[in-house]
């Protein structure tokens, strides 16, 4: 896990240490419908890998921002879901969601799925 700094300039460069890079952010939007399974959520972020997808969920939980439940159960069942800290994101993540479907719309980038049009957004609004 990136070890955060015990000062920093800004709160963004925080929020950056905290879910920067390529996986976390569609992670935790991914995470906005409701709890997912492991492969529930490989499936949902085309192109990570297995280690990858792991190793994020591993941070985000470290920062509290997502819960694992592991069920005593044969095979193991293992599910993840945002925390009230992580659903705190949900609001930049939809801005974020609709700027790039309004930046997509009006540069004629097709998007294979409008999630700012989505009933589960619809409903936080």
């Amino acid at each position: 896990m990136k070890k955060l700094q015990p000062e920093y300039t800004c709160a963004i460069d925080l929020v950056i240490d905290i879910i920067g890079g390529k996986w976390k952010v569609l992670l935790l939007w991914n995470l906005n419908e409701g709890t997912k399974r492991f492969n529930e959520l490989q499936r949902s972020v085309p192109g990570i890998t297995r280690k990858m997808l792991a190793q994020q969920l591993r941070e985000l939980e470290e920062h509290g921002l997502v819960e694992r439940t592991v069920y005593d159960e044969v095979p193991p069942r293992v599910e993840y879901t945002t925390t009230d800290l992580g659903r705190g994101l949900q609001p930049a993540l939809y801005a974020m969601c609709r700027w790039g479907d309004e930046y997509a719309e009006g540069h004629g980038i097709q998007m294979n799925r409008c999630w700012s049009q989505t009933d589960f957004i619809k409903e936080q609004n």
